[in-house]
């Protein structure tokens, strides 16, 4: 492995206050691209995902050394008008804060934007909440999940026969979390030519409905509710997954009519490319069951490894339906270096998703797994504020950090 670079961020410091997934989520993005994160936690308690996950080797989180990796770790009460004194100071220094409060906490505390741009007229600070910083709904408590269900992404989701399901990740928070950084680095785009920072407002349910396609139109011009389909693409067809010998499973995708041609010819039934039923896109559509009953007798009586050999070589898209097994055995997994580790003294070697997307000049890079509760207490309170071990340890006896 080569050797990690600074990363395109290293000139630039972060504070991140919040919990949990969403806000986090937006430092941990800028902590792999080199941005010097500082996480400030509750003094004694710290961030709920310390103790978040189902496996708990060790009673320790699977999950903080995730979305915590790369970041400094630093205690201070926000709640105290002491630690809060703390928290500007820090602030007054940096290029951007994350938060993820309910709307209207920070401004309590003494720390909302234009409190603080103040003190910082350049600063960022990218605010992820469930409903935005205004409108009705803003002072609602709003989690992920009722965002996905507002934004759209749950009524599709599943089977039609079913409820609504979840997507298996915290797919709301993790999308507001992505936009908000996106917003963060257009805002400091533009604060190279203007010298002012600027407020980065990012929803949750807004985030999901922006990766609702054209569900709006389909609605209003088309008169078309998207529903739930499974694992199919309405109308879209061959798009689906299919049997495997031995109860396995792959997903193919070839209703473009040059592939399902490809496809075909693979299966050895070049007859249905000149069927009326399959020899367009529009035609496929309509008899996609039929169609899917076809190439899954084909598939169904093949080893899985031996099916996707042959749609390989054809040119057609399909592939296993991976688990987490399936990653740490895949080669092109290796090559890319898509899975990293990292040392914990506990837990040993954590392996865990590498940095999105890869940069030619200026790579991203995981320099450490999430760090201990107050790790750089010591770090960020001396160096940068210049507190001594005296201060330090008058701050922690009165509960401030």
């Amino acid at each position: 492995m080569t050797e990690p670079s600074p990363g395109p961020l290293s000139d630039l410091r972060v504070v991140e206050m919040g919990q949990l997934l969403a806000g986090p989520f937006c430092g941990q993005l800028l902590a792999d691209f080199g941005a010097e994160v500082i996480k400030l936690e509750a003094p004694g308690v710290g961030d709920p995902m310390r103790q978040w996950g189902r496996e708990k080797p060790h009673g320790r989180s699977l999950w903080w050394p995730v979305v915590a990796r790369g970041k400094k770790s630093v205690t201070c009460n926000l709640r105290s008008e002491e630690g809060q004194d703390l928290a500007r100071r820090i602030i007054a220094d940096a290029d951007i804060v994350v938060e993820n409060f309910r709307p209207g906490t920070l401004e309590r505390w003494g720390l909302g934007f234009e409190q603080l741009r103040e003190i910082n007229p350049r600063l960022i600070m990218a605010r992820v909440t469930g409903y935005g910083q205004n409108g009705p709904y803003a002072p609602r408590a709003g989690f992920g999940s009722i965002g996905e269900a507002m934004g759209g992404i749950r009524y599709v989701t599943g089977n039609p026969d079913q409820p609504p399901s979840r997507a298996g990740i915290s797919l709301g928070d993790s999308l507001a979390a992505v936009f908000a950084t996106i917003g963060v680095l257009s805002a400091l785009h533009h604060r190279e030519s203007s010298g002012r920072g600027q407020l980065v407002d990012s929803a949750i349910y807004e985030a999901v409905l922006a990766m609702m396609e054209s569900l709006l139109p389909e609605w209003e011009i088309g008169g078309y509710q998207r529903e739930r389909t499974g694992s199919v693409l309405p109308n879209i067809a061959p798009s689906n997954v299919y049997p495997t010998e031995g109860g396995e499973m792959i997903l193919v995708a070839a209703n473009q009519d040059s592939v399902f041609s490809r496809l075909a010819t693979a299966m050895g039934r070049t007859d249905l490319i000149e069927n009326p039923k399959y020899r367009d896109h529009a035609s496929r559509g309509v008899n996609m069951e039929e169609l899917d009953d076809v190439i899954g007798e084909w598939t169904a009586a093949q080893k899985t490894d031996d099916v996707l050999e042959i749609l390989h070589e054809a040119g057609v898209p399909a592939g296993r339906i991976y688990t987490a097994r399936d990653m740490f055995a895949d080669p092109h997994f290796a090559a890319r270096e898509a899975i990293v580790r990292l040392a914990h003294p506990e837990l040993g070697d954590i392996p865990m998703a590498g940095v999105v997307p890869k940069l030619s000049d200026t790579p991203g890079s995981v320099r450490h797994a999430g760090p201990e509760l107050g790790e750089h207490n010591s770090d960020v309170y001396g160096r940068l504020l210049g507190l001594s071990d005296a201060d330090r340890d008058a701050l922690a006896a009165r509960g401030t950090i």
